[in-house]
């Protein structure tokens, strides 16, 4: 056969493209028609939550005493002789729920994303430093673990909160990314130490230990990289966990104090007012189902996706 004949008429060689792992995944994840569907209600949710408070003629801390508890309208009055409109309607304070339900959401996923990443980055170190070293140093970290197991988190929660987190403001904001990211990361740290155990094993460490490689560097390029598959999807489960906990935190009246709000705080004054404002608790609880919903999907859709069995 010529070497024209094997170029081909380009005069190029032909050549055949392999597809990694990452390529693969991508390509399941967007073939998965419910993960897709929650991956864009999530866009538009982060979107309405960047812009939605500026769509309202309201600030959300605006108070209306002409229309306290009132029903969705397009024409409320204002106690100034004109009229304006409230979509989602007005709590017990005449503030538009509408702008308090946007900046609720602003608050409840930067708790989710920021809580999770700091539950993250501790998780990760340390289930991959435990899991790498092996050993006594690996049984004295898992003990470790498994005596903050034992203790009810919850209580922990708001243990921390009343004695740390009540000044309000955004000292308080800070404190619930703190307290709930620092006590988060257990069970994402055993997931990458399972990981890790079962990487390490694999001839590519081997090599990179007979190399001279470092223990931290050998954590921090070879064992990291090749383990984050179940650790983001873990991560995207992570999420709406923790959106529960700070909603239920707020719920008690713990969490997000004023002026700010979160979809747990809206949720908590809405089910006061539940026999007679119902659109109080109807708003904060329907998008804050749909956001929990779509992270659950995506988890799904990623866990399928990087499952090397399923390839």
């Amino acid at each position: 056969m010529t070497d024209a004949a094997i170029r081909g008429g380009s005069g190029k060689a032909s050549e055949i493209k392999g597809r990694s792992l990452w390529d693969d995944a991508r390509r399941r994840l967007f073939a998965n028609k419910a993960a897709v569907t929650a991956m864009i209600l999530l866009g538009l949710l982060f979107v309405m939550a960047i812009v939605g408070p500026y769509l309202s003629p309201h600030h959300f801390n605006d108070q209306n005493y002409s229309y306290t508890s009132g029903a969705p309208t397009l024409s409320a009055p204002t106690g100034e002789g004109s009229t304006t409109f409230y979509l989602f309607g007005t709590d017990a304070n005449g503030r538009d729920i509408f702008a308090r339900t946007w900046i609720g959401a602003r608050v409840s996923l930067a708790i989710g994303f920021i809580a999770t990443a700091v539950s993250l980055v501790i998780g990760v170190v340390y289930g991959a430093t435990s899991g790498f070293i092996g050993g006594r140093v690996d049984n004295i970290m898992m003990r470790i673990v498994d005596i903050l197991y034992s203790i009810p988190h919850m209580f922990v929660f708001i243990i921390l909160l009343v004695v740390f987190g009540r000044s309000g403001g955004i000292l308080n904001l800070f404190m619930l990314f703190a307290v709930i990211g620092a006590l988060e990361w257990l069970t994402m740290g055993r997931i990458t130490r399972g990981q890790t155990l079962s990487v390490k094993e694999k001839e590519y460490i081997e090599a990179a230990e007979a190399a001279g490689v470092g223990t931290w560097t050998m954590i921090r390029r070879h064992i990291v990289p090749n383990i984050l598959g179940p650790v983001v999807v873990y991560m995207t489960l992570t999420v709406p966990g923790v959106i529960l906990i700070e909603s239920f935190l707020s719920f008690l009246g713990l969490g997000v104090q004023e002026p700010f709000t979160s979809w747990g705080r809206l949720i908590a004054e809405g089910a006061q007012e539940m026999e007679t404002a119902p659109w109080m608790l109807l708003f904060p609880v329907l998008f804050m189902a749909v956001t929990l919903f779509c992270f659950n999907f995506i988890g799904d859709g990623l866990r399928d996706a990087l499952d090397p069995k399923d390839r």
